[in-house]
C-alpha cells in the first residue's frame, strides 16, 4: 500500500495548526512551568510522534506539574498511577466482578482501571515489581487490555507518561531493557537555573493559581497524530537514521571504536523508527513540511539514551550514554 503524503490544501492547514497549537501550548504551560522549554518541546513531540515517554528527574522538578497541565489544557481524561511494590496488574488494567442480573442469575462485569484514559502518569515506575511494570506494555504496544479472555480498546489518543527517580535504589526495580524499548523517548529534567528557581519560588509562594484554556480535543490530537506520519521523509534521512542506530552496535562494522570499547549492547529497530517518527513530529510542530537530517540529530539523545547498554567499563570510568551519543553524532555524517 503507497505511503500517504502531504498533498491537500487540508494537509497543510493542518500543519499550521500543529505549529500553533505548539506555539499556544508553550505559552500556557509557561503560566505554570518555569523554563523548560525543550522538556515541554519533547513531550508534545511525543505525543503527536504517537509515543510514550520516560522523564528522569529528582523530586521537586514539576514533572508531576506538567503532565497534569498538559492533559488540562488538551481536554483529555487523565488519571494518575502511583506505583507502590503492592501494586497489582489488575490494579492498572482492571478486574473483573460477578453480580447478579436482573433475572437473579450471576455474571461477570469488567471494571475497567485507571488505564482507560487518554494520559497515563505512571508515577515512580521503578517502585513497583516487574509483573506490575509489565501490566503496561501490552497497552503502551496495542493500546487494548486484555483480561479473563476478552480484549478491551483502550481510548485515543494514548498516551503514558511514566517518571523516575534516578537517585534512589533501595527497594526499586529497574525496568528491564524490554520495557524500556517500548517508552518513546527517555526525557531528562535537569535542575533550573538560579533566575528560574527564583521565579519558581514567587510563583509557588504567592496563592495565585493560574487558569489553563483548553486548545485541542481527542479527535483533533488523533487527525494530527495521523498528519505526523504523513509528513515526508527522504531516503536519505532514513538512513542517517539507520546508520545512526547501527553504529550503536559493537558488532557493527560502522561502530567507532568507543562504541566497541564501551558499549555493551545497542539499540534495536525501534530506534531508527522513533528517529524518524521523531524527526517528523518535530518538523510539523515547527510548521516545516518534510523532516530532515537535523530533525534526526535533535531527538538522537532522547530516543537512544535508553536503548544503548553501557558496558561495566563505562559505568567504572563515568562515561554515559549521552557521551557515547555525542561522538555518533560527531562520527556518523548524512549521505
Amino acid at each position: 500500500m503507497p505511503e500517504k503524503k502531504l498533498n491537500t490544501k487540508q494537509d497543510l492547514e493542518l500543519i499550521e495548526r500543529l505549529a500553533k497549537a505548539r506555539s499556544d501550548m508553550g505559552a500556557q504551560l509557561k503560566k505554570v512551568i518555569v523554563g523548560q522549554e525543550s522538556v515541554i518541546d519533547d513531550v508534545l513531540t511525543a505525543l503527536f510522534s504517537r509515543g510514550h515517554v520516560l522523564i528522569v528527574g529528582v523530586p521537586g522538578l514539576a514533572k508531576t506539574l506538567l503532565i497534569e497541565s498538559i492533559a488540562k489544557i488538551l481536554v483529555l481524561d487523565y488519571k494518575r498511577i502511583q506505583f507502590t511494590p503492592d501494586l497489582m496488574p489488575s490494579d492498572i488494567t482492571g478486574t473483573e466482578v460477578i453480580e447478579e442480573s436482573d433475572s437473579g442469575k450471576r455474571v461477570f462485569r469488567f471494571i475497567e482501571g485507571p488505564v482507560f484514559a487518554n494520559i497515563i502518569l505512571a508515577d515512580e515506575i521503578n517502585r513497583t515489581p516487574p509483573k506490575t511494570q509489565s501490566a503496561l506494555l501490552q497497552a503502551m504496544q496495542e493500546y487494548k487490555v486484555t483480561a479473563a479472555g476478552k480484549t478491551y480498546p483502550l481510548p485515543l489518543p494514548f498516551f503514558v507518561l511514566a517518571t523516575q527517580n534516578p537517585i534512589e535504589h533501595e527497594g526499586t526495580y529497574p525496568l528491564p531493557e524490554a520495557q524500556l524499548d517500548r517508552f518513546f523517548f527517555n526525557i531528562k529534567i535537569d535542575y533550573p537555573t538560579k533566575i528560574e528557581e527564583a521565579e519558581i519560588v514567587r510563583k509557588t509562594t504567592s496563592g495565585l493559581i493560574p487558569e489553563l484554556k483548553p486548545l485541542l480535543n481527542a479527535s483533533e490530537i488523533v487527525s494530527l497524530q495521523d498528519l505526523v506520519r504523513r509528513v515526508p521523509a527522504s531516503d536519505h534521512l532514513v538512513d542517517f537514521a539507520v546508520n545512526l542506530v547501527s553504529a550503536t552496535r559493537p558488532g557493527d562494522p560502522s561502530a567507532p571504536l568507543l562504541i566497541k570499547e564501551l558499549v555493551e549492547w545497542g539499540a534495536g529497530p525501534r530506534a531508527s523508527q522513533a528517529l524518524v517518527v521523531g524527526a517528523k513530529a518535530r518538523a510539523a510542530l515547527h510548521g516545516r513540511l518534510a523532516a530532515s537530517v537535523e530533525d534526526v540529530a535533535a531527538v538522537a539523545h532522547i530516543v537512544l539514551r535508553h536503548r544503548i547498554v553501557m558496558s561495566f567499563k563505562a559505568e567504572a570510568d563515568g562515561v554515559s550514554a549521552d557521551r557515547v551519543i555525542d561522538e555518533l553524532l560527531t562520527s556518523v555524517k548524512p549521505g
